[in-house]
């Protein structure tokens, strides 16, 4: 049997803007650490949105703060039990990103980049076609600036087929201590 918790935990938070492939890697990351064994608690921006719908779920900018530091204080909660926390979130404010590097026992911040014109050519949702359109409001990277996490501990390119994921994952995996 597997180690089921890290001491002091951690947490592997994994941003980029909405299509980028932040669940999906997500997924993978925690597919992996389970058939090695270990147990993690995968979480996700958007189910944390639907689980909690009646708080600062807005899509504003100073909601999305709320959110995302709603979201840490989660991930800080069970990272501090000895978890090991997958979190794919957007996420993208600098004083988040610096309270998480802050607050966290073990932080590895992730940062899932695409281009804007391969995310529109992606866009199976048309959020970026609908924001371009007026019919949405509030879109990151469209309506709403971002910033670019600036010490991230890996930078990954997920601009190329789908089958490279199992590449990402595993580089993610290779930096957990």
């Amino acid at each position: 049997m597997g180690k089921l918790l890290i001491e002091g935990g951690i947490v592997i938070w994994i941003t980029g803007l909405s299509g980028v492939g932040k669940s999906t890697i997500s997924r993978r990351v925690a597919d992996i650490i389970r058939e090695r064994g270990d147990n993690c608690i995968l979480l996700d921006g958007d189910d944390i949105r639907r689980a909690f719908p009646e708080v600062h779920s807005g899509h504003d900018r100073d909601s999305r703060i709320v959110n995302a530091q709603r979201n840490s204080s989660l991930a800080k909660l069970l990272a501090d039990q000895g978890h090991i926390v997958i979190f794919a979130t957007m996420s993208l404010f600098s004083e988040v990103q610096a309270w998480n590097r802050k607050n966290f026992p073990a932080y590895l911040e992730i940062f899932v980049d695409v281009p804007m014109d391969v995310l529109k050519s992606r866009d199976s949702e048309e959020l970026y076609q609908k924001a371009e359109q007026g019919l949405i409001e509030n879109v990151v990277g469209v309506h709403l600036d971002y910033d670019i996490p600036q010490q991230p501990d890996l930078v990954v390119d997920n601009s190329g087929k789908i089958s490279k994921v199992d590449t990402i994952a595993q580089e993610i995996i290779e930096l957990i201590p």
